[in-house]
């Protein structure tokens, strides 16, 4: 749009009814307002648009600087013929991601739209630097372009310009004495246009659109204009995996726990990438060591809590190696992850988890992961409440509870916290240690009667009594003949 155009596109926009110059000079004081609500009169009217004619008269060197602004910025990562393979660009892909989620594929190259995330990575030509190294540091030497429409960006990278195109008035200029084979269409087509003697895009738009159109089709004439940015181009978006999976064989065979974790170690710190692009954690890691004649030995990782840092995941792993005795030598080494889980990473409290309420530390799940790699996962454990009243069924095991509540009740926390509760329970109830008649009784009866509905009813009469030694028991009394004692539990 010509500078013309658009001020008098800004002219009809301000000459709406209602509109009022903002100059405190030409406006009417409330003051000098008229008293009463009359028609303004046709001098009145030339006069105020005289007005706002000398106003706008100032306004398009500004807005140059806004209609020039750049919508959309794609960046084009074109893989040379050796590297351009599915997975070499589903990994690039997945590498462009941490930077933006418009991610889009094609056969040779990644198209990404940066304009939304120039500002989080310090503008456009850091990002570029940042994504490029990262690149370089994965082993792809990518050919690289920007523009502002994605057609573009990728017909300038696969000319080789390494080239930052931001305003569409220098698009078409750049665009122009590329060759017509920049557009990877048919061999056929590209034959037809040498024969015309088009042998460059700018030769090419030149050609009338009608007889272009019926010579080669609409297809390639929306494909002109997808290219200079005349008609908007739909992508589809390139989404990740959704689960890590790695299998890796090494040069030699592994016989040592160091070597063994030497050689999974880079697999971790592709899982840490593929986790953090992602904003995902994993608590389930599963690793399959195999050996000779077909037999594997499989390692199950679980963490306490979902995390993202691989020298986490290889801590745990060394703990779970040193208790294993591999049967025979290490060939190949396969990783996989469990269910992705939302990660959110947590600043650390200003007091430490000992101090004024005790609060979990970031250390507990490191703890946990430990003991459970030394112990065995079976060997740590939580414990929490069950809406029951009958007291051995009113607990369950559970993982260990580190941020999460205890999934029990209000009703269930509030008759905990009312009635008077062993520390110790047995397993089975006992026989009581002494005669009846030598206890000393302090709270009771506390009446149990249920359970009727799935055949392990109890009718059962609670009391807390001290014995002759000074303990304090929890008993009860069958309610049913021949009502015999037991003992329960005992109070710390």
């Amino acid at each position: 749009m010509a500078r013309r155009e658009r001020a008098a596109s800004v002219r009809r926009a301000f000459s709406a009814p209602g509109f009022e110059p903002a100059s405190s000079a030409t406006a009417p004081s409330s003051a000098t307002a008229p008293s009463s609500a009359t028609a303004p009169s046709s001098v009145d009217a030339r006069r105020r648009a005289a007005q706002q004619a000398r106003a706008i008269a100032d306004l398009p060197p500004v807005l140059d600087s806004l209609f020039d602004e750049v919508l959309e910025s794609w960046l084009a990562l074109q893989l040379p013929p050796s590297q351009a393979t599915p997975e070499m660009l589903g990994r690039l892909g997945t590498l462009a991601y941490r930077y933006t989620s418009r991610v889009s594929l094609e056969a040779d190259a990644v198209l990404l739209e940066v304009q939304g995330s120039v500002r989080l990575f310090g503008g456009l030509q850091a990002l570029c630097a940042q994504l490029l190294e990262r690149c370089r540091a994965a082993g792809l030497e990518p050919r690289w372009a920007l523009a502002p429409t994605p057609l573009a960006a990728l017909v300038l990278a696969r000319a080789g310009r390494n080239i930052m195109v931001r305003a569409r008035d220098r698009l078409m200029g750049e665009l122009a004495p590329l060759p017509v084979e920049s557009l990877a269409w048919s061999a056929e087509t590209l034959a037809r246009l040498d024969s015309l003697g088009v042998r460059t895009l700018g030769a090419l738009l030149r050609l009338p659109r009608a007889g272009f159109a019926k010579r080669f089709g609409k297809e390639a004439l929306l494909a002109l204009d997808r290219l200079s940015g005349a008609t908007a181009e739909p992508r589809r978006g390139f989404l990740p995996r959704e689960h890590f999976h790695v299998r890796s064989e090494p040069t030699f065979e592994l016989i040592s726990q160091a070597a063994i974790l030497q050689h999974v170690a880079p697999l971790l710190d592709q899982l840490e990438q593929f986790l953090r692009t992602r904003q995902c954690g994993v608590d389930l890691l599963k690793l399959r060591l195999a050996h000779r004649a077909g037999r594997f030995t499989r390692l199950d990782v679980r963490l306490a809590a979902a995390d993202v840092s691989a020298e986490r995941f290889v801590t745990v792993l060394s703990e779970q190696l040193a208790r294993r005795v591999l049967s025979a030598a290490v060939i190949d080494c396969e990783l996989r992850s469990g269910v992705l889980q939302p990660f959110i990473a947590h600043s650390d409290s200003l007091w430490r988890p000992a101090e004024h309420g005790g609060a979990i530390g970031r250390e507990s799940p490191a703890l946990i992961e430990r003991l459970r790699a030394r112990l065995g996962s079976e060997a740590v454990y939580g414990l929490c409440l069950v809406p029951q009243h009958r007291p051995e069924i009113a607990w369950r095991v559970a993982e260990p509870a580190l941020d999460a509540p205890s999934p029990c009740t209000a009703e269930a926390l509030y008759h905990v916290s009312t009635l008077r509760r062993p520390l110790w329970l047995l397993r089975q109830p006992a026989a009581l240690p002494c005669a009846v008649s030598a206890l000393h009784w302090i709270a009771g009866p506390e009446r149990i009667e249920t359970g009727w509905w799935d055949g392990q009813d109890v009718a059962r009469d609670y009391y807390v009594v001290r014995e002759p030694r000074g303990a304090e028991l929890w008993v009860y009394r069958e309610r049913l003949p021949p009502h015999t004692w037991w003992w329960h539990g005992v109070f710390g």
